[in-house]
């Protein structure tokens, strides 16, 4: 019985991951290296692939910072009540209950040229929605758990013994955060920004919702994938998105490194 269900793992794993991402590879070079090659360099490629790498800059450095200040914040502050942090950790996970799109549509309403703040930042010319503000914060909304979510429990698992100690003997919040917090949460920060970097890659929804998916403007790899296999460029599509399948297999790879590193088999 248990070689059957390892045989049926196998085999679920085969017809989900291997066998499609085969088919990704094969039709990516369907008219050869050159066609693979003409693919990446169209100047609408360049710039999609390009503006996905921004994003994933941008999106990582504010999801470190804010889902570790966050994760402090629902762990260690005493000002904070029970209740108070119940309903910011149910805020937390809000996009695992929401879909993409619905918080894409939501940042277009909050924030879009008709509504009360995206006009007043429309009329200083900073626009927000169908530009790259928008985009960043789409991406922002659908990630922001995953750093949180990585951190708390490791806050929760050492306890704050260590922290009391460094105060009592006249370290500042910083110098104890830098010397006796930081160390206990790296690798976990570490699992958060692959995690984020992999989330932002494959976005989708959010961002074709906020973007406009308006060609060398705000055109995101995986939207300029979806509009190829729209107009029957498959083979152009499959291109670009191998190159998101070798950056996400890569993310995988130092996950496990990490691990390796933390010590964790």
């Amino acid at each position: 019985m248990r070689r059957v269900w390892i045989g049926l793992t196998y085999a679920v794993f085969t017809i989900l991951l291997i066998i499609p991402l085969s088919r990704i590879a094969v039709g990516a070079f369907e008219h050869g290296l050159d066609g693979f090659a003409t693919a990446l360099l169209r100047p609408e490629a360049l710039h999609a692939l390009m503006m996905t790498g921004l994003i994933v800059i941008v999106v990582t450095f504010l999801n470190g910072l804010f889902g570790i200040m966050m994760a402090l914040y629902l762990v260690r502050a005493t000002w904070l009540s029970r209740k108070l942090k119940g309903v910011l950790n149910s805020i937390v996970d809000l996009p695992y209950a929401v879909s993409p799109v619905i918080g894409g549509l939501m940042i277009v309403l909050l924030l879009g040229p008709d509504s009360i703040i995206g006009g007043f930042f429309e009329g200083i010319g900073f626009k927000v929605v169908y530009a790259f503000p928008g985009m960043v914060i789409a991406t922002l909304f659908v990630t922001f758990p995953l750093m949180v979510r990585e951190v708390m429990p490791v806050l929760q698992e050492i306890g704050e013994d260590q922290e009391q100690a460094a105060a009592t003997l006249g370290a500042y919040g910083w110098t104890t955060f830098a010397k006796v917090t930081w160390p206990s949460i790296r690798w976990a920060v570490v699992y958060g920004i692959v995690l984020t970097v992999a989330r932002s890659l494959g976005e989708f929804g959010a961002v074709l919702v906020v973007s406009g998916n308006i060609m060398n403007h705000t055109q995101t790899a995986t939207t300029l994938v979806y509009q190829d296999v729209e107009n029957f460029n498959v083979a152009a599509a499959n291109g670009v998105a191998l190159v998101l399948a070798a950056f996400s297999v890569g993310l995988l790879l130092v996950m496990e490194w990490a691990k390796k590193r933390k010590g964790v088999h």
